[in-house]
């Protein structure tokens, strides 16, 4: 029984919502006060009026089921867009039937309320038979993250532009929406080398590599590959190979993502979190630059820990991590802290880009530094932080704060700056 109804609701939401064009969803209002005023009253244009609203519906219905058009639809969107940034694609409708079809639109019903249909429905007035017509589609999304997106309807509205009736489907991929930031010149930190256990298996083929320096007798505890197996058969006794040790500059970033639980998300997310995920990809951007590995720590509902650098995976791969980064809305340090502790002995340095500071964050950074890294914290924040951090510039170095409009502005070059 609850299926049934179930199923009933849904047939009236689908009618509501795709079936009835927006005149249609007015003349179906006008037609329902037309009825309930006529069960009121003995007045003959009344009647009149409910008589002639009921034609029309009655006229689209029947042309609906006369005139089903019969169209194939090719096209796809990009795979991946910029927040902010429209989105375009065109979609060809071929006319299949031996009719022509009128009033011809496409469109995605359903979609995310972060994304938007721009300039509407757009229809073709009509498409000849055997003709194959193109269709232009435009989204807007206004923030990052992965929308699966709904089937594509093709639909026509002929004759009153009351009633869509559907003419073709096609299932589409999800659009996976980057983050957008503006670049920085550069970022000022106090790099260094710092041994690298497994080496080059960590930085693929760039960069140093080990270096044959030369042979040595075989001492209990050296590795067997070692071994140089033709200058043992020469010399009659065990010998291994000598290389240098691999030092490089490894970089980490620490994103927050903690968004009090008592804030709503709006159509385009939360202000500072977007904000916070733009500065992380632009400080990544400057980074990869450079000959630096670079070490990802967010956690959101997930914990993302994702190293890239100097051939490992690329800037664009970052992007896409960014990109599914959720709000996390328990404090995610404790999370973070054991991620981020397992890996500072081979850490140079941290960039924190934070949404607050208090003693939580003050112990994250500490932590850091307790391990001899470099920190550097960024804070991006509309008005006051919870604590003050004047002391904390004695130890941590310069905190540079900066609003989401700051940012959007451009003013956020001046992390560039920044020194050790």
């Amino acid at each position: 029984m609850i299926g049934a109804w179930r199923s009933v609701v849904g047939r009236l939401l689908n009618a509501w919502l795709f079936r009835l064009t927006q005149p249609g969803r007015f003349l179906l209002g006008a037609l329902a006060l037309a009825w309930t005023w006529g069960a009121t009253t003995l007045s003959i244009p009344v009647y009149h009026f409910l008589c002639g609203l009921a034609m029309v519906f009655a006229a689209a219905l029947t042309a609906k089921l006369l005139f089903r058009p019969r169209l194939l639809v090719s096209g796809h969107l990009p795979d991946t867009a910029s927040a902010g940034q429209t989105v375009s694609a065109a979609f060809t409708v071929h006319n299949a039937s031996r009719r022509p079809v009128y009033d011809v639109g496409v469109g995605f019903f359903a979609l995310p309320r972060s994304l938007r249909e721009v300039d509407g429905e757009r229809t073709l007035l009509q498409v000849a038979p055997a003709e194959t017509a193109a269709l232009p589609l435009k989204l807007h999304p206004l923030r990052r993250r992965l929308y699966p997106l709904p089937e594509l309807h093709v639909f026509s509205t002929f004759p009153f532009n009351l009633w869509r009736t559907a003419a073709a489907r096609a299932n589409t991929h999800s659009l996976l929406v980057l983050p957008s930031f503006q670049p920085l010149a550069g970022i000022d930190l106090l790099t260094g080398l710092r041994y690298q256990p497994g080496g080059v298996a960590l930085t693929s083929d760039l960069g140093e590599s080990p270096e044959y320096i030369g042979n040595r007798e075989y001492q209990p505890g050296d590795a067997i590959r070692w071994i140089d197996f033709r200058s043992w058969a020469r010399l009659a006794k065990p010998v291994v190979r000598e290389c240098h040790e691999e030092y490089y500059c490894r970089i980490a970033l620490v994103l927050d993502t903690f968004v009090d639980p008592g804030r709503k998300a709006r159509p385009e997310g939360f202000p500072e979190l977007e904000a916070t995920v733009s500065l992380t990809a632009a400080v990544a951007d400057a980074l990869a630059r450079g000959e630096y590995l670079i070490d990802l720590f967010a956690a959101g509902p997930d914990l993302y820990v994702f190293r890239a650098g100097r051939s490992i995976a690329h800037f664009d791969n970052i992007l896409e991590v960014l990109a599914c980064v959720d709000e996390c809305r328990a404090s995610p340090f404790e999370t973070l802290a054991p991620a981020l502790a397992d890996e500072l002995t081979n850490i140079t340095a941290v960039v924190f880009v934070l949404l607050d500071w208090d003693k939580s964050r003050e112990q994250f950074v500490r932590l850091a530094l307790e391990q001899g890294s470099d920190a550097k914290v960024v804070v991006v924040r509309d008005g006051e932080t919870t604590a003050p951090f004047d002391e904390v510039e004695d130890w941590a170095g310069p905190v540079s704060v900066f609003s989401p409009a700051d940012l959007r502005d451009g003013r956020g070059e001046s992390l560039g700056a920044l020194g050790g």
